[in-house]
């Protein structure tokens, strides 16, 4: 009877907190009116863009107090946090690599923060710590972004950033004391160390005025030469264009250092490529690429031969050649030409031996080529999932790992001599991982594009149109959301929840035309495919609205917010992460201008203007309209998407909802884009979203119970669970420009 009381208590508290609207702070505002090609447009909460202001400050502070408080009384956030943490709670091992001579290794015992970096002698050595990450800061907000080792073996570099901003930093480490240099660089960004003789390059912008290090537009973008042992102060200015300042500009150094490679991206979908021949004193660099509408990728130099993945000529990419005494690409020979799936990654191993990693309806499949083009068989994957390999052509070792939404992430090494793979590291999961099941269906778009959607949830799972379901979604940036496993959606597919993820146009999935098809004039693509994966599975009876949920972070936190405001009938709930909201004025912050390839800007012309403004989430809040329960969240040291795109879209939907469900933004301290984030934040945040998300759809302890003891065909075992009811999921998100897999990862 306690019990009963107990759950009814629960029941009272959640349909109470949903019934109330919460007392939003009053923002500042202002008159503020823009013209576009004659058109006027009110910005009234512009005053919100300066987020060192008194008044924003003040409006932050209020915003944060009023969700926490909301938050505060959802009696089980405090039991997701917990079941978040034993979910978690197990080593996990990455792909082993070599470098001069010694084997490394990243692991994480559980619950760190950040993975550590380990030193071994052979692949199955005794592992040393060689770089904890989690020493660098006392609470976890300075981040490990990228490490590389001197070609002689005697320096590494590490590359790290501080509270999630994209503002970079790097250190030196004399590799055989350990000990930490005086070399330090500060002010780079979108970079790592590249070296070359005594010393490496790397890009950076001029510092920031002070007040402003996470909001100014990011111009000129230089490359400078570091020596060893001198002050950032003496470093060299290698590069830099003052003619076309939105640019961005980096080199690579192969690792015998005879050849060095310059990129430039920043005007279009693609790159310029060059490249000097270090072997010749005073030699030039030699334009290889002009068309920047495409890709190019160096994977390879062997001798004056150089291979090449590229989208030219070949949307879904191919295999080509080059040589560095004619370097035109005109002179390129194709190797590998494309194939029907995509052509995604080529790892060389054995002296002459390439795996050829493709993606086919955004799973992995591997083959084995000779050097000279010739595939030799099918690698076999363990399923329908992601792998990734890690080799050198100077060795014979060969590692992958694989992943689905049912398997974490296992390390296989793989014998070239027999074509079988034997297990490196199985993860050992407290955990049933045979309880859940994962599985790819197709369903037709507004257009009549075919579109793949994966579906993860437990065993034995009734569509009776009233299971949670969690889409996710990013359409954007040719960037690819592979199938992979989080433990942190454990709770949430335990508790009866089904995980959807949506592969969207404007993603890489099926090459270029799939990735343009969403772009531009033709961007209401990715908006028209998730509308119509959510209205499929209520027609399926997955779910029904009162039970839809969905999430997306950077372009997937416009995707929310472009299809809340677009279908506000359909979604109960609505969480837009880290999102670009204001769609004409995205790129007058930090590296926004660089997304202007595919979204265009509102100064690029009328219709451009208009087409944008027809689809920007802050533009297209109506007054009178009742809007989905919404939990929008942003960061103070978001310099990618910065937070002034969250704050205006959540002052005036709080100003313009017209029925009783809560609008909330939740604006963390100390954390960025999502980039780096330590995993304590990142689970006190799913926490946050999930307690908001499963009181909005009613999942309330009594309604779970009851539906997993429908759905039980095992009562002993499903009684154990209503002992233990917790319950929560991971969150993904992706960015524009550079997206932060290894992030989202790191955790699986």
């Amino acid at each position: 009877m306690k019990k009963l009381l107990t759950i009814s208590a629960l029941t009272m508290t959640a349909l109470t907190i949903m019934g109330q609207k919460p007392n939003y702070p009053l923002p500042p505002k202002d008159n503020t009116i823009d013209e576009y090609f004659g058109v006027k447009v009110a910005d009234p909460f512009r005053p919100l863009e300066n987020d060192t202001s008194a008044t924003t400050a003040a409006w932050v502070e209020a915003e944060n107090r009023v969700t926490q408080d909301y938050l505060a009384k959802i009696p089980q956030r405090d039991k997701y946090l917990k079941r978040l943490k034993q979910v978690v709670n197990y080593q996990k091992v990455y792909t082993p690599f070599e470098k001069n001579g010694k084997w490394y290794i990243y692991k994480n015992n559980g619950l760190q923060n950040q993975a550590v970096l380990y030193q071994m002698e052979t692949p199955d050595g005794e592992a040393h710590v060689f770089l904890d990450p989690n020493k660098l800061s006392i609470d976890g907000t300075v981040a490990l972004k990228d490490i590389s080792f001197s070609n002689d073996g005697k320096y590494f570099a590490y590359t790290i950033s501080r509270n999630g901003s994209d503002w970079e930093e790097i250190y030196v480490m004399d590799v055989k004391t350990r000990t930490l240099l005086d070399d330090h660089i500060v002010w780079a960004k979108f970079t790592g160390a590249v070296w070359c003789g005594n010393g490496f390059y790397y890009s950076a912008y001029d510092a920031p005025e002070k007040g402003k290090e996470t909001s100014a537009k990011n111009e000129i973008q230089k490359v400078y030469y570091h020596k060893i042992g001198t002050k950032q102060a003496e470093d060299v200015l290698f590069y830099e264009n003052p003619v076309n300042p939105l640019r961005f500009y980096g080199v690579e150094v192969n690792q015998k250092e005879t050849m060095m490679f310059l990129t430039e991206a920043g005007m279009d979908q693609g790159v310029n490529l060059y490249v000097r021949d270090l072997r010749k004193p005073n030699s030039q660099f030699i334009q290889m690429t002009g068309d920047c509408t495409k890709t190019y990728y160096p994977i390879e130099t062997i001798g004056d031969t150089i291979y090449l993945l590229t989208n030219a000529g070949a949307p879904k990419y191919r295999l080509m050649v080059a040589n560095i005494n004619k370097p035109g690409y005109n002179d390129w020979k194709e190797l590998v030409p494309e194939k029907d799936a995509v052509l995604d990654g080529v790892t060389f191993a054995d002296g002459d031996k390439m795996v050829l990693s493709y993606s086919k309806d955004n799973y992995s499949h591997a083959y084995l080529y000779n050097i000279s083009g010739e595939k030799l068989r099918e690698i076999s994957l363990p399923g329908i999932g992601d792998a990734s390999f890690s080799g050198k052509r100077e060795r014979k070792e060969l590692f992958y790992n694989y992943t689905s939404y049912t398997v974490p992430t296992t390390i296989y090494q793989y014998d070239l001599a027999t074509g079988k793979s034997k297990a490196y590291n199985v993860p050992k999961v407290n955990f049933r991982l045979d309880n859940y099941t994962s599985e790819m269906a197709f369903y037709t778009s507004k257009d009549g594009t075919r579109i793949p959607i994966f579906l993860t949830y437990k065993k034995g799972l009734k569509r009776n149109a009233k299971n949670p379901v969690l889409m996710y979604g990013y359409g954007g940036f040719n960037v690819t959301y592979p199938p992979y496993f989080s433990p942190m959606r454990i709770p949430f597919l335990e508790n009866g929840g089904v995980y959807a993820y949506v592969v969207l146009r404007g993603g890489g999935e099926y090459g270029e035309d799939w990735h343009l098809a969403g772009t531009k004039m033709q961007k209401q693509n990715v908006f028209d495919d998730f509308i119509a994966a959510a209205e499929w599975l209520v027609n399926n009876k997955y779910t029904d609205k009162q039970h839809l949920a969905c999430i997306g972070g950077s372009n997937g936190g416009l995707l929310v917010g472009a299809c809340m405001t677009q279908r506000p009938d359909l979604f109960k709930v609505c969480i837009p992460e880290v999102g670009v909201m204001d769609m004409l004025r995205y790129h007058k912050f930090t590296i926004g201008w660089n997304w202007a390839p595919d979204y265009g800007t509102s100064e690029d012309s009328k219709e451009m203007f208009e087409y944008l403004k027809g689809y920007s989430p802050l533009h297209n809040i109506k007054e009178g309209v009742s809007y989905p329960a919404t939990m929008i969240t942003t960061a103070d040291h978001d310099d990618r998407v910065v937070p002034a795109h969250s704050f205006k879209f959540a002052a005036k939907l709080q100003e313009s909802q017209a029925g009783s469900a809560p609008i909330l933004i939740r604006i963390d301290s100390k954390a960025g884009h999502g980039g780096g984030k330590p995993l304590s934040k990142q689970m006190e945040e799913t926490a946050d979203i999930y307690g908001f998300i499963m009181y909005q759809l009613g999942c309330t302890d009594k309604h779970i119970r009851r539906l997993l003891w429908r759905k039980s065909s095992n009562h002993t075992y499903h009684k154990s669970i209503f002992r233990n009811a917790k319950f929560t999921s991971r969150l993904s998100y992706s960015i524009p420009y550079c997206a932060h897999i290894n992030t989202i990862r790191n955790q699986s």
